[in-house]
């Protein structure tokens, strides 16, 4: 549905050495890269390099696209394994040929754009990050508003073995992060529904 004959920007093409940074973790996306030739490698930089490998993609591939089309910042960071011949849309414009489509079109695009993104940042959160950050920022992406007690609180609306395969952890280690969690009063409560009294303590146990 969508191909290289996208409107494309001023910076219309231009080829990368390997080794170059194509992406960085948390930038905002002003841009869609279409990698027209070579391989990526998508992942976790430290210190300057994939420390933490989510896998490697081959031209012709849209980098971080379902980024772009949710408003979100990079998910991952993304680094020329070979020389790569690529290509440059600016987010309006993908958008607007995105939004140029039938909307059933459109509705399974963002679908899919939405799935992709909760799938790479758990893979992301799988690779770089321990089970407590792991747990933290599960918490805060199902996060509530709490209409009665105010704040903050996650429904537990799946079993607990459930939701530690969802983390990659035993579920043993899942019970033992929130106790520590609950005497570091970042959560509240028993039972089905968890408040969340500090959720900024939270987002800095996450990273996020």
């Amino acid at each position: 549905m969508l191909d290289s004959s996208l409107p494309l920007s001023s910076e219309a093409a231009a080829r990368q050495e390997a080794g170059t940074v194509l992406l960085r973790r948390g930038d905002s996306v002003d841009r869609i890269v279409h990698v027209m030739q070579g391989r990526v490698v998508l992942g976790v930089m430290t210190q300057g390099e994939i420390s933490h490998q989510l896998g490697v993609v081959e031209g012709p591939f849209w980098l971080e696209a379902a980024s772009g089309l949710l408003g979100l910042p990079h998910a991952v960071d993304a680094v020329a394994e070979t020389d790569v011949q690529l290509q440059y849309v600016s987010v309006a414009d993908f958008v607007a040929q995105v939004q140029a489509l039938p909307e059933v079109s459109q509705n399974l695009l963002m679908d899919m754009a939405r799935s992709q993104r909760q799938q790479t940042e758990l893979g992301v959160s799988r690779l770089a990050k321990d089970a407590d950050a792991r747990c933290a920022e599960w918490l805060l992406r199902h996060a509530e508003p709490d209409a009665l007690a105010g704040g903050l609180a996650v429904k537990l609306t799946e079993r607990k073995r459930t939701i530690a395969a969802q983390l990659g952890i035993a579920p043993e280690t899942f019970s033992r992060v929130l106790r520590h969690l609950r005497e570091r009063q970042l959560i509240s409560g028993a039972g089905r529904v968890l408040g969340l009294p500090n959720p900024q303590a939270l987002r800095d146990l996450a990273g996020v």
